[in-house]
């Protein structure tokens, strides 16, 4: 719909600007097209591009996180980094998150291994899924593996009450291929099996292998945990397979619009939500930028104790677990004379905005 949007000037001159835009949600706008964080695979706080062992739950690239079980927790199947195997990116990318198996494999019924992103309750609210509106959304990716066949993954409510497995083709061994996946909004009620505060309220998963009691039917919705399609090739089931991705965007719509692109501080910004980290140098100047007391505050302070808040970049997704600096950390505190060395410290409460003497700081979905 085009409108002219006139603007009263102090002097009384006007100026008309012609504007074009879609309904905000409708998948036209770019607020918030892309509803996955980090999809360009920028992000590593964590790993900092170092390789790490899966383990069922925990995070690699920001948002990005692991399932890695076959009836109980296990490790040392597949390895996550990111640019993994050093290959070029697709066109206009210079990032992937790479899968590499470790082994092969051979797992029963209930082998859960994925990457998967969960996608906060705020973040898909305008869906309405749950109701008769519900939005119908599109998932599109680029995706490069040594292995070729049908592919599986899946998008779950928060509880895993509601699932839509869904496939897709690699038919060329290492080469770039674009997927675009619609998938019709559930409109099974009620509306509360989709959450839409900041607790969970999506997950998107890619299946790197996943046993018959986890995977559907692809292409419709069930009441049921799965994980990803059954039938879906298996890549922790070959030695050495690889599977990389980037690229991953989940908009409004009934087909995959380009990719959007954010700057580097928005994304980063956007991951900090759920985990920040401090350097050494950041939890120095950050002290010095945020510290509401001054160094001769210290002076009259025993020595044994200092309260020393660190102020988060973005407000957190909740209240962060926070670690504290490891054993051989300490602070220096000006006197009128010198410096002193003080103690070790450790994180000793938080709120969504700050944490007293932290490290790192988690406040993941």
């Amino acid at each position: 719909m085009a409108l002219t949007q006139v603007q009263q000037g102090m002097v009384g001159t006007q100026t008309s600007i012609p504007m074009t835009y879609g309904a905000i949600g409708s998948g036209n706008s770019s607020i918030m097209k892309n509803r996955i964080i980090n999809g360009a695979m920028v992000i590593d706080q964590r790993n900092g591009g170092a390789s790490w062992s899966a383990t069922n739950g925990n995070y690699g690239l920001d948002r990005w996180a692991t399932n890695s079980y076959n009836g109980s927790p296990t490790t040392g199947i597949f390895t996550v980094q990111q640019n993994a195997g050093s290959v070029t990116p697709p066109t206009g990318f210079a990032n992937y998150l790479g899968i590499t198996s470790s082994a092969a494999t051979s797992f029963g019924s209930t082998g859960i291994y994925t990457v998967w992103q969960a996608i906060e309750g705020y973040n898909i609210a305008d869906l309405t899924w749950g109701t008769a509106n519900a939005k119908t959304v599109t998932l599109s990716f680029q995706v490069y593996s040594s292995l070729t066949g049908t592919f599986g993954g899946s998008v779950q409510n928060g509880g895993g009450t509601r699932s839509y497995p869904f496939t897709y083709t690699v038919s060329s061994a290492n080469t770039w291929t674009t997927i675009s996946i619609t998938i019709v909004g559930d409109t099974t009620t009620p509306s509360t099996n989709w959450f839409t505060t900041n607790g969970v309220g999506m997950y998107v998963r890619f299946g790197l292998g996943v046993g018959s009691t986890y995977a559907g039917t692809a292409g419709s919705w069930a009441s049921a945990n799965y994980y990803s399609a059954t039938g879906a090739t298996s890549v922790v089931g070959t030695s050495g397979a690889t599977f990389y991705i980037t690229g991953v965007q989940l908009e409004v719509g009934s087909s995959a619009t380009g990719f959007e692109y954010v700057n580097y501080q928005t994304s980063l910004a956007n991951c900090q939500r759920y985990y920040t980290q401090f350097s050494n140098s950041t939890l120095s100047d950050n002290l010095c930028a945020y510290t509401p007391y001054s160094p001769a505050s210290y002076t009259s302070l025993p020595n044994s104790s200092a309260i020393l808040p660190m102020y988060f970049p973005v407000s957190m997704r909740s209240a962060p677990t926070v670690v504290g600096v490891p054993n051989n950390g300490s602070i220096n505190r000006q006197t009128s004379t010198t410096n002193v060395a003080v103690f070790q410290w450790a994180s000793t409460s938080s709120s969504t905005t700050y944490a007293v003497s932290s490290y790192t700081a988690t406040a993941e979905l």
